[in-house]
């Protein structure tokens, strides 16, 4: 709706969520309902300044104005986050949450402690890996049943950490490796 901007539409690339994603080495979803089964549930300061902690890509997925996000789309990410609000009108429309959004990452860029990390983060793609690791591991010991919750507590574990290293998630996919041999 920007004057002069059709160009940035036309130019646009669509690919889905999990695309969109899989090099990021930090998401946040947001939603302004709670949600039982969820990642890590941070204020959106605490996410802004995170994020600015992070070296490498990161996304805060926004939901329709309509539905919001679902729970498939939540749990491809690693937080969930909440921007404070009024109980009786809890939820922001999304132009007004995005720049809450946008507001916090300027305001974290003086307050972020720079990264003392050298090593890569891992990527959303390489966590997916990861779980889908962990899964492999549970079904195949009889840890896990099919209808099991298991998946969505393995995502609730990992979401607490703030940010995982490549060869972190390449240890705990080798020693998943070794055990299931």
């Amino acid at each position: 709706m920007a004057t002069n901007a059709g160009d940035v539409l036309q130019n646009a690339k669509v690919q889905s969520l999990a695309e969109s994603l899989k090099d990021c080495v930090l998401t946040f979803a947001m939603s302004a309902r709670g949600r039982e089964w969820s990642p890590q549930v941070l204020d959106v300061r605490s996410a802004a300044v995170r994020a600015r902690e992070v070296q490498g890509d990161v996304a805060f997925v926004f939901g329709n104005e309509q539905a919001g996000l679902t729970n498939d789309e939540l749990f491809a990410c690693q937080n969930l986050v909440h921007i404070p609000a009024s109980k009786e009108f809890s939820s922001l429309n999304l132009a007004q949450a995005v720049q809450v959004v946008a507001y916090e990452l300027h305001m974290a860029a003086d307050v972020a402690i720079p990264s003392a990390r050298s090593l890569p983060l891992a990527t959303v793609e390489d966590i997916e890996g990861l779980y889908a690791h962990l899964e492999e591991a549970a079904m195949r010991s009889d840890f896990m049943t099919p209808q099991s919750r298991l998946r969505e507590r393995f995502r609730r574990l990992f979401s607490r950490v703030p940010a995982l290293e490549r060869e972190e998630v390449n240890i705990l996919r080798g020693l998943l490796k070794a055990l299931l041999k």
